[in-house]
Parts: C-alpha cells; sequence; structure tokens
C-alpha cells in the first residue's frame, strides 16, 4: 500500500512543550543508563588498590578503546616528508614542513626549532582546537614560540579538517563544501561509524606519525616526545597521551572533564571524535584517558568558565590522583587551572609551559613565557595553494572509507544469526510478544466512517484510525515523520490504522553545527556513547506498538502490514526483520543501503539511520532479502545524497 505524504487529517499537532518534552525524556532515558555505567565504574575503580591492578585495568582498557575505533592503521617504514621553507623568528625558527600520515594522506605542520644548541632537544607535538585557522590560531604558535625559545622542537599540526586539511574542499568558494571544522569531522565520522571505525582512529595515526617523524630527526631525543593540546586538541592529545607509550608528559587542556556533569550541562555531547560509540556502556569516563597514561608526568588543564564542566574535572583529578599515588607518582599529576572561558590559555600559559620544561628538561621553575601571536600568520602557511588537495594531490578522507568499505567482506549470517547481530549493533531491546505497553487517549475526534485517536505510548505521539462496525479487521502499523493523507483511504476501506511518529520529532537545532548531517546528529551520538541507537529505539517504538495493536480485538493480527517513510523506512526494516507478525512491508523514500553512505562523501541527514559497524555485518539489503517470503514493496529509494537512486 502507497501513503502519500500530507497533513495528518487535519488533527491537532503536539504542541511544541510536548515535543520538546518528547526530546528531554529521551535525553534523559540515555543519560540514565550512562549514569548506571558510570556509577558501576567508580565501584570498580574504587576497588584498585594497587599498582598491579592499575596496570591491569589500564591494559583492558586500552584494548578496549582500540577496539571501539577500529584500532589503529598500520604504519610502515619512513615518513615521507615534504618541506616548504623556513620562517626565521626570534629565538627559533620554524620549519614548514608536511607528512604523510597514510599513503597520499598529508598533514600540514610548522616545526619551531630551538635558534640555539644543536640538540638533540626534548620535543612536543601540539593539537590545535577546532579552529578554523588550526596551526596558526594565538595560542598554538604562542607554545611553539616559548616552547623552542626553552629548547624544545615543537611540532604544530593541522587536524584533519582544519586549516590546510580541509577534506570537503571547494577549490572555487575556497572554502569547505559542509560547513565548519565539527561539521568537517562529523561529515567524515558518518562514514567511519558505518563500516566500523571512528574517525578518532585517523586523527590519532597523525599524532602518531608527527612523533615517527621528530624521532627520525637528528637534532631530537626520542626518549623525551610530549603531547599538547586544547579543546578538539585536548581531545586527541589525552587519546595520544593514553595510546603511544613514546609520549612521556601530557597536557589535556580544556576537555578533560567527567560524562557525570557533561552529559546534563548545557554543552552536552559535543563532537564526532570526542563520542566513540559504546565508551560509557563500555565502563569507561574521562578519568580513564588519565590513568591510561600513568604514571607519566600528566596535566589536566582547565579554565574555570570552560564549556567543559570545571567540577567534571575536579572529579577526573581527585580519581586519578589516587590512581598516581598508587604508582608513588602522585606528584607527576597536576591540575592547572585559571580564570576565564573555553581556551582562555593565555593567563596560564607560564604554568603549562614551566610544567613540560621541569618533565622534559628538569629546568628552572619559572621560565621565560611571552604572550606573543603570530603577526603574519599566512607566513606559517606550509604549501603554495594553502591546502593539501590541491598542492600535493592529498587523499581525502572519504576515499579512505571507500577503501575501508571495500575491503570489508561481510559473513553469510542466516536468519538467526543477522537477527541477532541486528540487535547488538543497533541496541534493540524490545521483544515481540511482550504485554503490550501502556497507552494514553489524549483525545478523539468522529469522522464519516471511522473515528481518529490521539494516543501517547510513554511519550511517542500515535494516531489511530478505527472504521466503523464490528469483526477483526486488517490493519496497517505507519512510520512517518510527518501525516499520510491516505491514512483516511484506509480506514475508510476497513483497515485499522496506527500511525506512529518517530521520537523525537521534530529533530533539534543540531544541523547548525554540520549542516549536511540534519537535526539528529548529536543526539544519535549521545545514543552511541551508551550502546543505543536511534533506529535501534525507534524499532523498539515500533515493536512496543505492535504489542499493543496485537492485544486488540477488532485487529486480526494475520493481516498487519506496514508502511515506513524516509528514515523511518530504515527502521521499519529492522523491525519487521525482528518481528515476523510484521506482514507486507511497504518502503517508501528510504536510503538503499549503508554502503552508499561510505562511497558517497556529501552524504545528507545519514546520522538518523546510522548504526556504527552495521557494514562488518550487514546491509539494508540482506534485512529485506531476509523479510522474505513477507512481500516488501520498494517506492522512489533514495541514495545517500537524498537523490533518486535505481531500484
Amino acid at each position: 500500500m502507497r501513503l502519500a505524504a500530507v497533513a495528518f487529517l487535519c488533527l491537532v499537532a503536539p504542541s511544541g512543550a510536548q515535543t520538546e518534552d518528547s526530546r528531554q525524556k529521551l535525553v534523559a532515558y540515555l543519560d540514565g543508563l550512562g549514569l548506571q555505567k558510570l556509577e558501576a565504574r567508580k565501584q570498580a575503580v574504587a576497588a584498585i588498590r594497587t599498582s598491579a591492578e592499575a596496570d591491569k585495568r589500564k591494559a583492558a582498557n586500552r584494548a578496549t578503546v582500540l577496539r571501539l575505533i577500529g584500532g589503529l592503521p598500520e604504519r610502515r617504514g619512513a615518513v615521507a616528508v615534504k618541506e616548504f621553507g623556513v620562517v626565521p623568528g626570534d629565538g627559533f625558527r620554524v620549519e614548514k614542513i608536511a607528512y604523510q600520515s597514510l599513503p597520499g594522506f598529508w598533514v600540514t605542520a610548522d616545526v619551531f626549532v630551538p635558534a640555539t644548541g644543536s640538540g638533540p632537544f626534548p620535543a612536543v607535538v601540539v593539537t590545535p582546537g577546532h579552529e578554523t585557522t588550526s596551526k596558526t590560531t594565538g595560542y598554538d604558535y604562542a607554545f611553539g614560540v616559548n616552547l623552542a625559545r626553552n629548547g624544545v622542537v615543537t611540532l604544530v599540526y593541522d587536524p584533519m579538517g582544519q586549516g590546510e586539511r580541509l577534506q570537503y574542499y571547494d577549490p572555487e568558494k575556497k572554502t569547505s563544501q559542509v560547513g565548519g571544522p565539527t561539521a568537517e569531522h562529523s561529515q567524515a565520522n558518518v562514514a567511519a561509524l558505518v563500516v566500523g571505525d571512528t574517525i578518532a582512529r585517523y586523527m590519532l595515526n597523525d599524532a602518531m606519525r608527527a612523533v615517527d617523524y621528530l624521532t627520525a630527526r637528528k637534532d631530537v631525543d626520542g626518549g623525551r616526545i610530549g603531547a599538547l593540546g586544547c579543546s578538539g586538541g585536548g581531545t586527541d592529545t589525552a587519546y595520544f597521551a593514553a595510546l603511544d607509550d613514546r609520549v612521556k608528559v601530557a597536557g589535556s587542556a580544556c576537555y578533560i572533564t567527567s560524562f557525570e556533569e557533561l552529559l546534563p550541562s548545557r554543552a552536552g555531547v559535543q563532537e564526532a571524535e570526542q563520542s566513540i560509540p559504546h565508551f560509557i556502556e563500555e565502563g569507561l569516563d574521562f578519568a580513564d584517558w588519565v590513568e591510561m597514561a600513568a604514571p607519566k608526568p600528566y596535566a589536566i588543564i582547565s579554565t574555570t568558565g570552560d564549556m567543559f564542566p570545571f567540577e567534571g574535572a575536579r572529579q577526573t583529578y581527585e580519581e586519578a590522583r589516587r590512581i598516581y599515588g598508587l604508582y608513588g607518582a602522585e606528584d607527576g599529576l597536576q591540575w592547572i587551572t585559571g580564570p576565564g572561558g573555553h581556551a582562555n590559555l593565555f593567563p596560564i600559559g607560564p604554568a603549562i609551559l614551566a610544567f613540560f620544561t621541569k618533565h622534559l628538561k628538569g629546568s628552572e621553575p619559572n621560565p621565560a613565557w611571552t604572550p606573543v601571536r603570530p603577526s603574519d600568520p599566512g607566513q606559517l602557511i606550509c604549501t603554495p595553494t594553502g591546502q593539501v588537495s590541491t598542492a600535493l594531490d592529498s587523499r581525502p578522507i572519504s576515499a579512505i572509507m571507500r577503501e575501508r568499505a571495500d575491503a570489508i567482506q561481510p559473513p553469510r549470517l542466516d536468519g538467526a544469526s543477522l537477527r541477532r547481530e541486528v540487535r547488538a549493533l543497533a541496541g534493540i531491546t524490545a521483544q515481540p510478544g511482550a504485554p503490550p505497553p501502556p497507552v494514553e487517549s489524549l483525545g478523539s475526534e468522529p469522522r464519516e466512517g471511522y473515528r481518529v485517536e490521539q494516543l501517547s505510548m510513554d511519550g511517542v505521539a500515535m494516531l489511530l484510525a478505527v472504521p466503523e462496525g464490528g469483526g477483526t479487521k486488517e490493519a496497517v502499523l505507519v512510520l512517518a515523520a510527518e501525516p499520510r493523507e491516505e491514512l483516511e483511504r484506509l480506514a475508510k476501506s476497513g483497515h485499522v490504522v496506527l500511525a506512529l511518529e518517530p521520537r523525537p520529532w521534530p529533530g533539534g537545532a543540531e544541523s547548525a553545527k554540520a549542516p549536511l548531517l540534519g537535526n539528529f546528529n548529536l543526539l544519535g551520538l549521545r545514543a552511541f556513547l551508551v550502546g543505543r541507537t536511534l533506529v535501534g529505539l525507534r524499532v523498539d517504538d515500533a515493536i512496543r506498538a505492535m504489542d499493543w495493536l496485537c492485544a486488540r480485538k477488532d485487529v486480526d493480527r494475520g493481516k498487519i502490514g506496514a508502511y515506513g517513510e524516509g528514515p523511518q523506512a530504515v527502521v521499519l526494516l529492522h523491525a519487521a526483520l525482528l518481528d515476523t507478525r510484521i506482514g507486507a512491508v511497504t518502503l517508501e523514500n528510504g536510503l538503499v543501503s549503508y554502503r552508499m553512505i561510505a562511497e558517497t562523501p556529501l552524504h545528507r541527514n545519514a546520522s538518523e539511520v546510522l548504526v556504527p559497524g552495521a557494514l562488518r555485518k550487514y546491509d539494508l539489503k540482506d534485512l529485506a532479502a531476509a523479510i522474505g517470503p513477507r512481500k516488501v514493496t520498494v517506492l522512489h529509494p533514495l541514495d545517500a545524497t537524498g537523490a533518486a537512486a535505481g531500484q
């Protein structure tokens, strides 16, 4: 049966307050799952009494993190490097380079080298925050200058999607096609997630290859390597320091907090690489990044007015300090704090510099610090065109994702195995045939030949159309974001029709950060952290709605069809696989395959239908085939850009 997309029979739509309440309830549910895991984690950490026990947890957590991000790319041989000249400075020089972190995948970097002495010097890898200007940002430049003047080689590089490394660069407009750094990261992360990776895998590898480059230099002491970053760079630095033992000293600024404080905060879930699927579900928190680095000297760097809650940083510091104490290294963990908002590092620059010079050089406690900014940021640009894509023909991350997808050979799963994998990957918990859920009636309106009732299933909005007359009737479950005009036709033709609104609806204002990903991206990331997905949550709703529909005396349980439109078509595919009470299935304006997401750089609204790691086990066509012998009708299929696709 085909349903056209128009209004819900002119019934009053849920109010803005109701819609917001639905979203808040879902966020509260997800956060509640997270807090349960975090409480269990606290107890596990509190039980650690020796450094041997801390080592055991550290090793297990490292293995878990590597599994969650998709492992690390294999690093072979010397790093390929291109040089682009030298900029002289007062007490330092800047060598402008690019290095390959993967074949054909170039990273631009400024290397600040002390003007006096021949080394070998200690070195620090500095990862900038989510700034379009990236390595030319003021505080990154200031740390490069001040560390070099104090005898430390400092490499400041452009993270993926920033500075000279835009992955979706438009050479005509000379800007990103998808938005700022957060949009660049988010766009790339969706494709990474569908193949079972995260972009953290690639950002971490960029930093590790920077160490490979530095340790190959004759003027660098490979046994004295540090890592420093702020905001998004603080994220990458936390990962880097936890997973690379060559990093001997670390400072993560304006990132470290606790999920207990972050989840309910105004900032909430922030960014693609900061939201590793299953991270909280696996019993991990921010403190684990610090504790995985123990007992190396570590600075948690916080500003009191940061969007990453200051109280969470205090909680992490106190917990990690006890773990450091088990190693006899309590003094090696330092909490450097200062006034102001996010990334306000200049007031605490002297303390940060002193921390690094002390632990890398054993220097005096008050090294010279100058709050310097670049007088001509353009001099720090490495490539002739200002972009690796045009100057070096650097491969975009989307090409790497296509290769990763092509390399996957999913197993041929029987029906039971496929259902098991779908449940696990999508985080689906509802089991068909459970007692019907409580449903609240919010009002009813008579129509010619039928009545329409507005319902709420634990905050999920539903409309029920019931024809006049007794006896059992065929039924249709409708999964769609917008109401349908054929609800009336179906009811008049004698069908009981239950229309289920996706939870929550409409989406939030999340497209402001990543316009092409739509209004559910950050909510999806929040769900991923606790092992859930929007697809899975909505499948749960569909199965529970089927439980309620099948319990009605006026419904013929053997004749229930279903219709899914847009993103809800993907939900229906998953639901019909798991719930055989759903008979004939009609899909309209739905995504054809997950593989298209990995193959299409500028995919749109994909975050709403995403199941991380799906391609390692199945694609949407596999679900459609497994639903047989029940009939599946596909109308107007779409590719990953939202355009018409072939049947």
